[in-house]
């Protein structure tokens, strides 16, 4: 297998349905696509009924194409990161990894149009955080729940509307900006730096108004990005967290028992906002988004200093469910207007929400109004019991 097979087989595979979001490659398994959170076989020709370890090696190898820096990752980690581009079609971001001795890859089609606000219909606090001039803005969640495309539609907005030096730390460089009104210099890991700490803390020496890192990974990332946030900095970021209480949780986690009074000080001054996502399968096909945002505000402070009292319900779940002035919401209060706009099943509801007998009453307040029967009082209360022993 050289080059051009592969980029037959890249191209056959996302050419086949619409909606593929990634491309599997698995010894023992044919060639397979995402579409809506499931894998779907594609058949080529001539036909691959089953990866052989030789096929999924040679595919692997020929999308490192001999880079020293991946080969090495590949071999003492066990896996690594590259892009991968099929000429004027579409770019990847890609994961080769060994499993049972075996290579196989995953390729994550990125899409080459920038988002916008408006046009992907997020909320109007993107546009707030836009506008922010210093401090933290995190975005949490899963692997494929849309962080990136999110903090995309926000650099955009910046590029749009702000004079200002952006720089950004990639892994790897998903969305190419183009210069508008603000200056991007987009950096590649392995490329143009080395680790997001090296290259974060480069960054500061780089005269940035706005600095975007991939990923906050480890605390040495996040003590520079804290100071970046305190010294007149906006910081963009994703972590891998469920909710945005975790989120914070993690962050002073990350710190010594004897380190996070201080820690605790220095976050609550510096965060702005915390933006959760999970991407719910919709009625009809395709995926919906639904999101938690937390917005600093002095219970939201407060909580960050002196910690969560779930006996007297001070907890992030219930600042956010009451902060909607602010901006502020949880995952079930944005699943329920899903579900009440007719966008998710009521299976997908339960599945995805944070509260299961909250996500109940409020669905049983939708079918009220719509006159249409509700669930069974005891079953609910059943419900609750359960939740409140967790």
């Amino acid at each position: 297998m050289k080059q051009p097979e592969v980029a037959y087989w890249v191209a056959s595979m996302l050419g086949t349905k619409k909606g593929v979001s990634d491309l599997n490659i698995t010894v023992g398994k044919g060639l397979q696509v995402e579409i809506d959170g499931g894998l779907t076989p594609v058949k080529v020709e001539p036909p691959v009924e089953v990866l052989t370890p030789f096929q999924t090696e040679v595919f692997a190898l020929n999308l490192i194409h001999g880079n020293p820096r991946l080969l090495k990752d590949l071999v003492s980690k066990g896996s690594c990161d590259l892009s991968y581009t099929l000429e004027n079609s579409a770019r990847f971001r890609v994961n080769v990894f060994t499993q049972k001795s075996c290579y196989s890859s995953v390729l994550r089609k990125l899409e080459t149009k920038i988002p916008s606000i408006k046009d992907f219909g997020f909320p109007d606090c993107f546009y707030k955080m836009a506008k922010e001039r210093n401090g933290l803005i995190l975005f949490t969640g899963g692997t494929g729940t849309g962080k990136t495309t999110s903090l995309a539609s926000i650099l955009n907005e910046i590029n749009e509307t702000r004079a200002v030096h952006l720089v950004t730390l990639e892994d790897p460089i998903e969305y190419v900006h183009p210069h508008k009104k603000a200056t991007f210099n987009q950096r590649e890991q392995g490329d143009d730096f080395d680790t997001f700490a090296n290259g974060l803390r480069a960054a500061l020496r780089q005269a940035p108004k706005v600095i975007f890192v991939g990923e906050i990974r480890d605390r040495e990332t996040l003590e520079i990005a804290l100071t970046a946030a305190e010294t007149g900095h906006v910081v963009f970021s994703s972590m891998h967290t469920i909710d945005a209480g975790q989120t914070i949780n993690r962050v002073i986690g990350m710190f010594e028992h004897d380190e996070q009074a201080q820690i605790r000080v220095r976050l609550s001054d510096t965060i702005r906002w915390v933006v959760s996502q999970r991407l719910l399968p919709k009625v009809g096909g395709g995926r919906a988004a639904a999101l938690e945002i937390l917005h600093i505000s002095l219970r939201v402070k407060d909580l960050i200093l002196n910690g969560e009292d779930v006996a007297t319900d001070k907890t992030f779940y219930s600042v956010l469910e009451e902060g909607s002035t602010l901006d502020m919401r949880t995952f079930d209060q944005h699943i329920l207007q899903l579900f009440g706009q007719g966008l998710i099943t009521e299976e997908v509801a339960m599945t995805y929400c944070s509260n299961r007998s909250v996500i109940k009453r409020g669905m049983d307040t939708i079918r009220s109004t719509r006159g249409e029967s509700t669930s069974n009082i005891m079953g609910l209360a059943m419900e609750q019991v359960e939740e409140e022993k967790k």
